[in-house]
């Protein structure tokens, strides 16, 4: 009898171990797969509204097949993202332009860079009290953005319009010091690009990226009395730390924002006003 219980014992116990052993290779029934799949790697990508977030948000469903979770994080400046990004708050952003970019590391010393050129924002002037450049009034005041990569942007579009001529060589990162010529003997006054559309009424001529043109309800093509044309060098770029830069799930987000898809979603939703540079 000893013997038949001890084998009984023997029994249950190596059964026991069998299960275990099961249960830690493969899992304990469904519950048991979940805890075994493979958590999504998440993606916490800082964006301005419109365009960026817009489109990030447009490939969330793509990049969840490929077990990215894409979190979008959006920010109505143009200073907090690259600060988060380069603090390891954020994994990437999407927001700004290339000398955008280079201007505001070599100022706060960070290591970015970035892994997909995605689209152009052509830049426009707009004005709430004139059709067109040309009346503009003698001494008119125009707002333009404050940040050097921006204001020299706004310049130079001004400059395209026949309404200033900047000294030679003023380059990417003119300022109003820098204007040679100004028949109308206009004024300027620099501000943050966010706030560019809510001053719009109280000024003759405001030149506005297109990410707060849209916002503020404007359509580029149709209100603007100037835009960039399509060969701008202000590419909108995805951003990510330099040491990240071969990071295989921001590769993924950097393919998926270059895709065909996106192209097609560019085209259909923004009808010109944003321009695919891939």
């Amino acid at each position: 009898m000893k013997a038949k219980v001890h084998g009984i014992i023997l029994a249950v116990a190596i059964a026991a171990i069998v299960l275990a052993v099961l249960t830690a290779a493969f899992g304990a029934g469904p519950a048991g797969a979940v805890q075994a799949a493979a958590a999504p790697v998440v993606l916490k990508v800082g964006a301005t509204p419109v365009p960026h977030a817009e489109i990030l948000n447009f490939i969330k469903p793509v990049l969840a097949k490929e077990g990215i979770e894409l979190k979008v994080i959006e920010f109505q400046d143009y200073v907090q993202p690259n600060l988060a990004l380069a603090s390891g708050d954020l994994d990437a952003n999407f927001f700004q332009h290339i000398p955008y970019l280079e201007q505001f590391c070599k100022d706060h010393n960070l290591d970015l860079t970035y892994i997909a050129k995605v689209h152009i924002e052509p830049m426009g002037a707009y004005s709430r009290k004139v059709k067109s450049l040309k009346s503009l009034r003698t001494g008119a005041l125009v707002a333009i953005p404050s940040d050097p990569t921006n204001a020299g942007r706004a310049l130079l579009l001004l400059q395209s319009g026949g309404l200033i001529k900047l000294r030679a060589g003023a380059g990417l990162q003119a300022t109003p010091f820098d204007i040679a010529s100004n028949p109308k003997k206009l004024q300027f006054k620099e501000l943050e690009a966010a706030q560019l559309p809510r001053v719009l009424q109280d000024v003759d001529l405001a030149v506005i990226n297109t990410n707060y043109a849209l916002q503020a309800g404007l359509n580029p093509t149709r209100d603007a009395l100037i835009i960039e044309k399509s060969d701008s060098p202000y590419v909108n770029v995805l951003a990510v730390r330099k040491a990240d830069k071969d990071n295989p799930a921001l590769l993924k987000l950097a393919k998926a924002l270059t895709s065909p898809a996106v192209k097609k979603f560019i085209e259909e939703k923004y009808k010109g006003q944003i321009v695919a540079a891939f």
